[in-house]
């Protein structure tokens, strides 16, 4: 469930709230939009978050972890914890 860098730092990220794709993308330099985009929707289809989007123009799509995804949240603090002493 969590593989690659790219998707342990979603959910640290999405561990302190909703999120917009574009406040997602800023807080992650490096990743290009495709690869934000797979990742949310693999995410998406474990469970782990939620995806809403707002019939606006332009349109508003945010994120949130579920309650699957928020319990993910002590093995993403363990391994930031593993990462601030061994690095």
């Amino acid at each position: 469930m969590i593989e690659g860098k790219w998707t342990t730092l979603i959910l640290r990220d999405l561990l302190s709230g909703t999120r917009r794709f574009g406040e997602l993308r800023s807080s992650l330099s490096g990743i290009s939009p495709k690869t934000l985009t797979d990742r949310l929707r693999d995410l998406e289809a474990q469970g782990v978050l939620t995806r809403q989007v707002f019939p606006e123009i332009p349109p508003r799509v945010e994120y949130t972890l579920t309650d699957k995804g928020r319990a993910l949240g002590s093995v993403v603090r363990a391994l930031a914890e593993w990462g601030a002493k061994w690095t």
